[in-house]
C-alpha cells in the first residue's frame, strides 16, 4: 500500500505565460508597449536622454521615430523593459500616493539596494536586472515585506 502525497485539489488555475519568441505575440503587445512607455516616461518626467537609456540604449533619431509612429514590432529584451517598467509604475501608484508615485524613480533612496542612488539611475546603470531587482522590491513591499 502506498501512502503518497498529493497537493490537495484547487481551483488556482495558473496565467498561460505569453510566448515573446512568437513575432506574432510581439507585433500584438509592441504597439501599446510603446504608448505605455512613452505615456510613463512623461508622467515621471523623464529626459529623452533618461527615457533612451531605459530603453536599452536607443539612438536619438530611433527614439523620436517611434515616439511619432509606435507601429512596429519590438524585440524580447525592450518589450520585457517595458514590461518591468510598467509594472513598477503599477506597483508605486498601489503602495504610494500619485505625487510620491509619479516622483519615486527620480529620489535618491536609502535603501541598500541603490546605494544612496535614484532608482532611475539604479536601473540606468544596471539595465533590465536592475529593473527586475526593482520590480521585486517593490512587489514585496506590496505583500508586506
Amino acid at each position: 500500500m502506498s501512502l503518497a502525497y498529493a497537493y490537495p485539489k484547487s481551483r488556482f488555475e495558473p496565467a498561460t505565460l505569453v510566448d515573446l519568441t512568437s513575432k506574432a505575440e510581439r507585433e500584438r503587445l509592441s504597439r501599446s508597449a510603446l504608448t505605455g512607455f512613452f505615456r510613463l516616461a512623461a508622467v515621471w518626467g523623464l529626459r529623452d536622454d533618461d527615457a533612451r537609456e531605459l530603453l536599452g540604449g536607443l539612438s536619438s533619431s530611433s527614439f523620436y521615430d517611434w515616439k511619432k509612429n509606435p507601429d512596429r514590432v519590438l524585440e524580447v529584451d525592450r518589450i520585457t523593459r517595458i514590461s518591468y517598467l510598467l509594472g513598477i509604475y503599477k506597483s508605486l501608484h498601489i503602495l504610494y500616493g500619485d505625487k510620491l508615485a509619479d516622483e519615486w524613480v527620480r529620489l535618491p533612496n536609502t535603501n541598500p539596494i541603490f546605494a544612496g542612488r535614484t532608482p532611475l539611475a539604479f536601473m540606468q546603470a544596471g539595465g533590465l536586472l536592475a529593473m527586475q531587482t526593482v520590480r521585486k522590491l517593490l512587489d514585496a513591499r506590496r505583500g508586506g515585506l
